[in-house]
């Protein structure tokens, strides 16, 4: 009898975000970071579906005083029901980076029998951490699942930690800002789409890693005016750096 070899499964990539949910965040900010990532989702969903080297899953932890996962385990975009967060309370920076190494591992999140690509990571935060964060970072590096993913922070507004923020990226280059809630939207959109797509891949240049790749494309998407990388939507030309307060209340 004939033998029908089964398809192989694909890997998996994992897209994290981690959410800023202190006090800080409540109004605008925080709605516009609901609104933003779901919406995406389907975005998202639409390049894993159409990507032959890897599936999409997502995972959300949310931190103010403590921590907590929107799902217990990463979903498929498509599986995704975004449920809003609200805002409250401190900023366990340093606690989000801990339970991030808690679950970057083979018996947690990094499970898959086809395998796993490098995970994504995008941190979005307004203020300053307010736990022990050089502590949670420093635990975080030892992991080798975080040091070798992609790794982009969003600053919202005058008063984030970009320090605290390039730390967690190794890089200040993997810290975008912004100061209204359209601008805001916009980049959460660009920044999710261009690490799924280039986290998601298996193609490489010999002069550049992942984490420069996505740089460069989301740097080149915001200077340039230019639509995203699945050509959604387009960024609006840069503003002063001056947050909006009124779009934020």
């Amino acid at each position: 009898m004939p033998v029908f070899n089964e398809p192989m499964p694909r890997r998996t990539m994992v897209l994290f975000f981690l959410v800023d949910a202190s006090s800080s965040m409540e109004g605008g900010k925080i709605g516009a970071v609901n609104d933003a990532i779901r919406n995406v989702l389907p975005m998202v969903n639409d390049i894993s579906v159409n990507n032959n080297d890897a599936e999409i899953r997502v995972a959300v932890l949310k931190f103010s005083s403590g921590v907590e996962w929107v799902y217990s385990e990463p979903k498929l975009a498509s599986d995704f029901e975004w449920l809003d967060i609200q805002a409250a309370g401190l900023t366990d920076m340093g606690e989000a980076c801990r339970e991030l190494s808690r679950k970057l591992s083979r018996s947690a999140f990094m499970k898959s029998e086809g395998g796993f690509f490098a995970p994504a990571v995008i941190l979005l935060s307004d203020g300053h951490p307010t736990d022990d964060f050089a502590a949670g970072l420093n635990s975080l590096k030892r992991n080798k699942w975080f040091m070798k993913g992609i790794r982009v922070a969003i600053a919202i507004g005058n008063d984030a930690d970009k320090d605290a923020l390039a730390q967690f990226c190794l890089d200040k280059e993997g810290v975008f800002d912004v100061h209204d809630i359209e601008s805001l939207r916009k980049v959460i959109r660009l920044v999710a789409l261009t690490t799924s797509q280039i986290g998601s891949t298996s193609a490489t240049t010999a002069d550049t890693t992942k984490q420069g790749q996505v740089i460069a494309a989301v740097k080149q998407g915001i200077e340039n005016n230019k639509p995203s990388s699945v050509e959604e939507g387009k960024l609006e030309p840069a503003e002063p750096k001056k947050d909006n307060w009124t779009d934020w209340d």
